[in-house]
């Protein structure tokens, strides 16, 4: 039998405890137990309020990510090496029957020169933009003339770097193009040629309005540092001529494109897949940026030196720079990115580069998390040599092999991180990576405070939206070199997969671009090289 110790010491048994008759209890009084429904009121009131209050913040909070969505989840798997839609997509440049065939040089209101500005790709820029800036004038184009006073001092010409024959020929139906204005017109002109710089992002009104009467009474006008002078957003044919000039009539001299295709074999022959990576950490790009790289009061004299050389550039805070993603990431940031998007240790992976500051020292981090690294330098060492002295004929070289990549990763926004993203867009989607630099940059910042798994987490959600998907092309987004959306066609269901999953996928696939597309809005304006619509200068490639 179990026993209790009674208050005055004595022990009783539980049975007499449980068996006390029932009019010995004390009765409770009526204050206690109103008191009790008051505690009970209040606790169940204030239990009710904060589950309401929960339950509005974790609502607001999945309303919130459902912006940044791109499946059901952000946890989902992103397929790495190629888009699952892609197929449905093509490049189509093909002008409208409403779009007649040029006219004829002695026909035309006059010759047009263009001086090119920048890089090879800068540059490329331009010259699709003359293209359509010549067929809207009506005048005859003269090929245009190269930038030999740029940072590298590259001294080639147009018909070293493109196929010029080509180029002239691809072209015939748009635009009358010739190789120079005939002696005989040269000779007979009393002036020598008009030369004007027209404000950036002109509209094709301008050209009419100013330009067209001085072409006219001048028969030649040469228009000058001729980089991003057209408006983004023009009428969709001469937005098909863009892109007919730049993914199809410029295309490389032989020696250009067979040296490319053998760098592209020489990787295939390693691996079946491989990514191309474009790093731009030469120092020009790296004094633009005014971003900080740890490199002490030299990397900031050297970098400070460089940098002169834009006189419009304001001082900026490189700290703040770096954490508003505005810095381009260095070697070992892109390496981690990409670990954690899932590509593994054992990847070949394809550096696309000039010369990188830092050196070896700098590319140390990404070798170790990606061995399989290789340059143009390791396989043509001997076969570069004719192009050393010509920095545009090594950007072409990389180029052909970054378009023949597997997936591209740019670590900018420079010009050629946005033709070839916008080629590849062109040319079947392919996969094209670029860093969600406003979300990504903080996030490596902080890396050290959080273990892998969440890390690669973060990672994968923030870039979705910047894979090179589909639904990423959208009319007035970015530039239109990058983002080709009038030269981009669905194709009919008979011509992919012709099955009710592949069409529902599809339909899927539109039905939620809405929140996609507000997902990359709210990413766009903090992108690496947007400087060129606050200055007059842009990244010099």
């Amino acid at each position: 039998m179990a026993l209790f110790h009674h208050q005055n010491g004595s022990v009783v048994s539980n049975k007499n405890v449980f068996n006390r008759p029932r009019s010995q209890r004390k009765p409770i009084s009526t204050s206690v137990i109103c008191g009790l429904m008051l505690f009970c009121l209040g606790m169940i009131s204030l239990l009710t309020g904060h589950m309401a209050s929960e339950l509005e913040r974790y609502s607001q909070r999945l309303v919130r990510q459902s912006l940044f969505h791109l499946d059901e989840s952000n946890k989902g798997p992103i397929y790495i090496w190629k888009s699952e839609y892609a197929k449905y997509f093509y490049g189509c440049s093909e002008s409208s029957a409403k779009f007649p065939d040029a006219i004829s040089e002695q026909e035309s209101n006059g010759y047009l020169l263009i001086a090119a500005s920048g890089g090879l790709n800068q540059q490329r820029t331009g010259i699709s933009d003359a293209v359509v800036v010549a067929r809207i004038l009506n005048a005859t184009l003269v090929v245009p003339e190269l930038d030999h006073h740029s940072y590298w001092k590259d001294d080639s010409d147009f018909v070293n770097i493109f196929d010029v024959d080509w180029f002239i020929s691809y072209l015939a139906k748009d635009v009358t193009i010739v190789k120079r204005v005939p002696d005989k017109f040269m000779r007979s002109m009393e002036k020598p040629p008009y030369t004007m710089r027209v404000p950036r992002k002109s509209p094709p009104e301008y050209y009419l309005d100013q330009v067209l009467p001085i072409l006219k009474r001048r028969h030649v006008l040469q228009l000058t540092k001729f980089d991003y002078r057209l408006a983004n957003n023009i009428d969709e044919d001469f937005q098909k001529l863009r892109c007919r000039a730049n993914f199809h009539a410029l295309r490389f001299t032989k020696p250009i494109q067979e040296l490319g295709q053998k760098l592209v074999m020489k990787m295939r022959e390693k691996t079946t897949r491989f990514i191309a990576v474009h790093l731009r950490l030469e120092p020009d790009m790296l004094a633009f940026s005014g971003c900080y790289f740890g490199g002490g009061d030299k990397e900031r004299y050297k970098l400070g030196e460089i940098r002169k050389r834009w006189e419009t550039l304001p001082d900026i805070d490189a700290v703040a720079e770096r954490r508003r993603g505005k810095c381009p990431l260095t070697p070992h940031e892109v390496g981690l990115m990409l670990r954690a998007l899932g590509f593994q240790n054992d990847t070949y992976i394809y550096v696309a580069s000039g010369e990188i500051y830092g050196g070896e020292e700098t590319l140390a981090p990404l070798k170790d998390l990606f061995p399989n690294f290789y340059t143009k330098e390791m396989f043509a060492n001997e076969e570069l040599k004719p192009f050393l002295p010509h920095s545009s004929s090594l950007a072409a070289i990389d180029y052909v092999v970054c378009d023949e990549s597997n997936v591209f990763v740019t670590n900018n926004n420079g010009n050629m991180a946005k033709i070839l993203a916008g080629r590849r867009r062109y040319m079947g989607h392919k996969r094209t990576i670029r860093p969600n630099a406003k979300r990504l940059s903080p996030l490596l910042m902080e890396r050290d405070q959080m273990d892998w798994d969440t890390f690669a987490e973060k990672v994968r959600a923030v870039q979705r939206g910047f894979m090179g998907e589909p639904d990423e092309m959208r009319a007035g987004r970015g530039e239109f070199h990058e983002y080709p959306y009038s030269c981009i066609c669905e194709k009919p269901a008979s011509d992919t997969d012709g099955n009710k999953s592949g069409d529902h996928r599809l339909q899927q696939f539109i039905e939620n671009q809405g929140s996609r597309k507000r997902s990359n809005e709210e990413e766009e304006e903090a992108v690496v090289g947007t400087k060129e619509d606050e200055h007059e200068e842009v990244f010099p490639d």
